[in-house]
């Protein structure tokens, strides 16, 4: 009889989205620190966009550069303001003390376990960078804009969409972000042996609250890992699954308001 054998994993790896997962939506936090009313301006800005084609992810970004234009000198979007911006964004429930917390329960269980949070996010992960998380994570990434010479914001450098989010998973499968740039793209689909897997799939735990994590969803549960969802708040699991259009395929552990204090139900789940 032959045995076959799996490398026994050390470490879990949690990947988060960012907007309305760990924090509220940083696209309409940012337009209130411009003083400008997130409704109406999603209402006149950003849905005529989609209306003409555009998918979501430009448009944000696009409203956003030309915002910034029709701003007078003293009021434009700069690297500085978002800097700025960014470390007054305040985290749901708990956040703050969530990383740690997971990591002495997991410790406690398996003594020399390693767990390592991710950041994977169609937001301005320039954003994520300067928030009072961000020392957290080991590795983030997102969408990223460009700054002219004089600092203000003038297009789009790198998108994330909602159907290359998964490719991050198997990249910090991998251990990618040890990876040299030129080989971020070509590197998530080199083989590697089980046994030099940064950490498994199926020890990967992905935390999400939209219609941007159903690709994640569904490729987590294709490779045994884990995904969580997360309500926003009011709504329903039924009104969760129903707007998102959830397929059997995206099925996911639990569903949770963003909450994660130490007894919530969201954290009783991680």
């Amino acid at each position: 009889m032959t045995l076959v054998t799996h490398p026994i994993p050390n470490r879990i790896a949690i990947a988060f989205d960012l907007d309305d997962t760990l924090m509220p939506s940083t696209y309409d936090s940012l337009l209130k620190a411009l003083d400008l009313d997130p409704q109406a301006f999603r209402r006149d800005r950003y849905r005529p966009l989609l209306d003409q084609g555009w998918e979501s992810i430009p448009a944000k970004c696009f409203t956003l550069v030309d915002e910034s234009r029709r701003r007078p000198a003293g009021q434009k979007i700069t690297r500085e303001f978002i800097e700025t911006f960014s470390a007054t964004l305040d985290p749901f429930p708990g956040v703050d003390v969530m990383f740690d917390r997971l990591k002495q329960t997991a410790k406690a269980i398996v003594p020399d376990i390693e767990v390592e949070f991710y950041l994977i996010t169609s937001g301005m992960v320039q954003v994520a960078r300067h928030t009072r998380i961000a020392k957290h994570f080991t590795h983030m990434w997102g969408c990223e804009f460009h700054f002219d010479v004089s600092g203000e914001v003038c297009c789009l450098k790198r998108s994330l969409t909602y159907s290359e989010k998964p490719r991050y998973l198997y990249y910090l499968s991998k251990g990618g972000e040890a990876r040299t740039r030129d080989r971020d793209i070509t590197f998530v689909y080199d083989d590697i042996a089980p046994e030099d897997l940064h950490v498994p799939l199926e020890c990967v735990i992905y935390v999400g609250d939209g219609t941007s994590d159903l690709p994640c969803f569904a490729m987590l549960n294709q490779r045994g890992g884990t995904s969580i969802g997360v309500l926003k708040a009011g709504q329903t699991a039924t009104e969760w699954q129903r707007d998102r259009q959830v397929s059997p395929g995206q099925r996911i552990f639990n569903l949770a308001p963003p909450d994660y204090s130490e007894r919530s139900e969201l954290m009783q789940s991680l």
